[in-house]
């Protein structure tokens, strides 16, 4: 059913109090495909409202997907694959993995938002990121209204990016989503971030695939803000990936500046360190400001607008560009 003005404020992670003129929850495909037949292309699609900006009222039909299921599709020794719907909480559903000793996710934990988003962006932590055990998703093309599927490389996933976001943005919602898990010889990830001393610091020398989701949860938890508390998007911005030549003479400026090789020629310099670095961590602005624990969280502490979080980003985006020359791009999207 659709309902008319409604607020969105309790829909996205944010807590911005915009208004959706035409709103609707669906909870099942037929839903979903009867409103697309009613109702004009034009539409924005909320899932867990977790990696988006609103900075105006929405004029446009709202659907917010709230597909419910979780499904083992096929299992042997080895691997476990796992069909889900797309309106899952992502975090419930590492934890329902790992509830069942599957591996490949547990370096996620504590990501907010819902399965049929997460494709979307190929997010990402901690060294692993979605497309390292994403066997594919089936979405509705808002054309013809048929349920297509798409495989790891059809997604053409990148770093924070994926076809849905570029050349198909707009185009599909995805409605769920198969993983393959492993049931053995799990593979850790250990060495990104702060997981190792974590893990030392919980008196953990072999760790399970539940002792790394822990590790995950503590250090999330350490830095990280409770959307529920306290209105943000986790990680705004991406990390910039420059050349190593870039990077050696950036370094020489600023001999501590961590970095990570992506390949022989490009590091990722982490954004966190580049905000704090220019003066932002745990600034101030009003109502709204930079996390004092993880400079790259924008947050909203009570009554802050979309344009006043988007003023904020682009300030830091020049303030970075000035300092180090180089470009942030925003993680979240913005509308």
């Amino acid at each position: 059913m659709i309902k008319k003005n409604v607020s969105l404020k309790h829909y996205n992670t944010f807590g911005i109090d915009v208004n959706a003129k035409e709103f609707a929850s669906v909870k099942s495909l037929e839903d979903l495909k009867s409103i697309l037949k009613s109702n004009p292309l034009k539409l924005l699609v909320l899932g867990g409202g977790s990696n988006v900006l609103l900075t105006k009222n929405v004029e446009e039909l709202v659907l917010h997907i709230n597909l419910k299921g979780i499904e083992i599709c096929e299992k042997n020794n080895k691997t476990t694959q796992i069909k889900v719907a797309a309106g899952e909480n992502w975090h419930d559903f590492v934890m329902w993995t790992l509830d069942r000793n599957l591996g490949g996710l547990e370096n996620l934990s504590l990501i907010p938002g819902n399965i049929g988003t997460a494709p979307i962006q190929n997010i990402g932590a901690y060294g692993v990121e979605l497309k390292d055990s994403f066997i594919s998703c089936e979405a509705v093309n808002l054309k013809t209204l048929e349920i297509e599927i798409f495989s790891n490389d059809d997604c053409k996933f990148e770093y924070r990016n994926s076809i849905f976001k570029s050349e198909y943005k707009g185009q599909y919602i995805i409605t769920a989503v198969t993983f393959e898990l492993t049931n053995i010889n799990h593979k850790l990830k250990t060495a990104y971030g702060a997981i190792t001393n974590e893990l030392k610091q919980m008196g953990v020398l072999t760790p399970t695939i539940q002792d790394v989701s822990k590790a995950v949860i503590a250090i999330r938890q350490s830095k990280l803000p409770d959307p529920k508390k306290l209105g943000n998007s986790g990680s705004f911005f991406k990390n910039p990936v420059v050349s190593k030549e870039t990077f050696e003479t950036l370094s020489k400026q600023f001999p501590n500046m961590p970095n990570y090789a992506v390949s022989k020629m490009e590091v990722k310099i982490p954004a966190g360190w580049l905000i704090e670095t220019a003066g932002f961590k745990g600034k101030t602005f009003g109502n709204h400001g930079v996390h004092k624990h993880q400079a790259l969280v924008l947050v909203n502490y009570g009554g802050a607008s979309g344009h006043d979080i988007l003023a904020l980003s682009k300030l830091i985006q020049t303030t970075i560009k000035t300092i180090f020359g180089i470009v942030l791009e925003t993680e979240v999207i913005i509308l």
